[in-house]
Parts: structure tokens; sequence; C-alpha cells
């Protein structure tokens, strides 16, 4: 295993003010490919002409996470692919790490740990049932074989990937290896009310869409139905107390979870015109 084996995807959405910080840090050897949800061409142009072994494509709609990583992997060439969110830092000496941990370990994912995480280790690795997505490697021949379920547009893609790669007798490590991850910055602002609004909408639809799919309807139900009940109290509060943004946040959920119920696409898509 070396640096070579390695492509980089990076789904990318209103991502630019981070996404420098992050191909920085990455290594000029290893090939880069960006898949931009935006339709941004600026990205495109910047990105390509600024950095080496790079590749951005660039969607005429937001495909969402899964999917967009399924198109970055079949664009791919190497061995191993390391997915990584635009909001992480990886240094080379962090790579450099990952790759010696890793050296003669058999796995079919794996992913280190965030900065300053409070995982506790008793060697360098762990065998796990799921690891977090914002820096996750995957051998390519899994990724091809076992894609991310394209009818999750957002949150839980890795859980879900995760649970099926498992079942298939797949391996899952835990690297202890920390990197920095920004938290919240991968798509936009923290404070962009549109994207908090799709955020609130697609949690709940993908957690009552992963329970239905690997446990049923009735224990999709039983798991998610206090939350419905929760969304529907704090919009009754927020609507009382006249606090608009909080009202809709609570709005949104409640629309994921019923629109899930009903067994209906993952439609809602922030910037729609975009």
């Amino acid at each position: 295993m070396k640096k070579e084996d390695f492509t980089f995807v990076i789904t990318t959405f209103h991502s630019d003010k981070i996404l420098d910080q992050c191909i920085t840090n990455l290594p000029e050897e290893c090939e880069k490919i960006i898949i931009e949800n935006s339709s941004s061409t600026k990205l495109k142009d910047h990105t390509e002409k600024t950095y080496k072994n790079l590749k951005c494509y660039v969607m005429n709609k937001n495909l969402g996470y899964g999917k967009a990583n399924n198109f970055g992997i079949r664009k791919s060439n190497t061995k191993y692919i390391f997915i990584i969110n635009p909001d992480v830092i990886l240094r080379n000496e962090k790579f450099d790490e990952i790759i010696d941990i890793l050296q003669n370990k058999e796995f079919s994912i794996a992913a280190p740990i965030e900065k300053n995480s409070k995982i506790s280790f008793n060697g360098k690795t762990q065998q796990v049932d799921k690891v977090r997505g914002f820096a996750l490697i995957i051998k390519r021949d899994i990724a091809l074989s076992t894609p991310f379920d394209e009818n999750i547009f957002l949150y839980l893609e890795e859980i879900d990937l995760c649970k099926r790669v498992r079942d298939n007798n797949g391996k899952i490590l835990l690297i202890n290896s920390e990197v920095e991850h920004l938290g919240g910055l991968s798509h936009g602002n923290k404070d962009d009310f549109e994207m908090e609004k799709s955020r609130n909408w697609h949690w709940m639809w993908s957690s009552f869409y992963y329970y239905n799919k690997h446990y049923g309807y009735a224990y999709g139900l039983i798991k998610t139905f206090p939350k419905l009940f929760s969304s529907i109290l704090k919009y009754l509060y927020y609507k009382i107390v006249n606090k608009q943004k909080q009202r809709e946040k609570y709005k949104m959920r409640f629309l994921g979870l019923i629109n899930s119920y009903f067994l209906r696409k993952s439609y809602y898509r922030p910037y729609r015109r975009n």
C-alpha cells in the first residue's frame, strides 16, 4: 500500500470557501476527483488550473452525497478510494500514519477518528460495526459491488453502506489516527438557513428510511415516532413564541418524517433553482 494506490473523492456543494484548505493538504501524487453538485463551473476552472492530478466534474443537478460519491468512484482507477469531506484537513504526516497502520491489514472499509475525539483504543486499529463518513477509505472493488444507496440524498449513507458491507462479511476498521474535521461546513455556511432546513428534512427522512429498509416498517415507526411527536410539540411552541426560524426547523423535521412514512422519495433539495 502506497500513496499512489489512493484516489481522493470529494463531493462539494457551495464549498468554495473551505475546499482549498482541504486540497492543499492532500499529497500531489494522489489522484483527486471532485464532484460539484451546485453546477458551478467556476469551481472546476479554479481547481483544475490550481492543483495537480485533479479532475472536477460539474453535475447539472444536485445528486446528493451518496450518488455523487458513486459517480466519483466509477471515475477512479486506484485500488483504494479515500472519500473525504471538503471540511476535512488531512495533513501529510497523518496520511503517512494511516497508510503505515493499514499495511497488511485486511479490511473493506477503514476510517480515522476525528481530532480530539474521546475514543479509546487498545491498539492501532479496532474492528467496529460502522464509521463516520467525513473521512472513509474503501476498497474500490467493494465500492463498485456495494455502492452507496442512491435513494438516500443526505445522512446515514455511510451507516447504511457499513451495514451492507458487514452483512457481506466485510471487515470495518477504525484507525487510531486523528484528522481535523471542521464540522458543519461541508456544504454551505453553518448559518445558511436554507441548508439548515435541508439538513433537518433529510435527517428525519433518512432515519426512517434506514430503519424501514433494514428492520421493517413497524420497527422504523417505533424508533422515529417520538421524533415526530417532538417535532410537532416544538413547532407549536415556537409558533406561539413567534420564533420563525426555530418553527421552520421543526416543520422540516415533521415533513421529512411524514414523507418517509408514506414511502415517498427523498425529494427536498436546497437551492433547487441552482
